[in-house]
């Protein structure tokens, strides 16, 4: 097994908003007998509001903040022997503070899907602050790849079928 997730065993599920985090992260959880966690809901409960509700009453600054606070909490549950496979909200991975954090603290496995299924996924959804402009959603999806392309391993998601993105990262060279 990789030594950091001898030490720290947690796998950070990254990638765009609609990549399929929540529901790969569950049947990889399941799959390795460990708990699965959503940093999103971490943040949720911690502030007891809705992510839309925290954007826009106090701002992107302050949900980053709290969403930094919920991945040092989850860490800290982890390194006290919970493993866990966490999926991370699109934008935590490009913050700097957290890629350092994930970095040093499991591995992190992004779960790279194209533009047009992420569209297709979440066309219709309005709980999504950061996807409700088609052309400021698309730039945020092109800034945000080269930070999602930092993660220690790459997994295609080409289409709604999670088990065949289970099976390939179950392939990884980490266990």
């Amino acid at each position: 097994m990789n030594t950091r997730l001898i030490r720290t065993p947690c796998l950070y599920l990254v990638g765009f908003m609609g990549s399929g985090k929540s529901t790969v992260g569950t049947l990889l959880a399941d799959e390795l007998g460990w708990n699965f966690a959503d940093l999103d809901v971490d943040i949720e409960t911690a502030a007891n509001q809705t992510i839309p509700a925290i954007f826009e009453i106090s701002g992107e600054a302050e949900f980053r903040r709290q969403e930094t606070d919920a991945l040092e909490r989850r860490i800290q549950r982890v390194q006290r022997g919970e493993p866990t496979v966490l999926s991370l909200g699109g934008g935590a991975f490009a913050q700097e503070r957290n890629y350092d954090l994930i970095r040093h603290n499991g591995i992190s496995i992004w779960l790279d899907a194209p533009i047009e299924l992420i569209k297709r996924r979440i066309e219709g959804q309005n709980h999504r602050p950061l996807a409700r402009n088609p052309e400021a959603f698309e730039a945020l999806y092109q800034a945000r790849l080269h930070s999602y392309a930092r993660a220690d391993y790459r997994v295609d998601v080409r289409g709604d079928d999670p088990r065949p993105v289970v099976e390939a990262v179950l392939a990884l060279p980490l266990f």
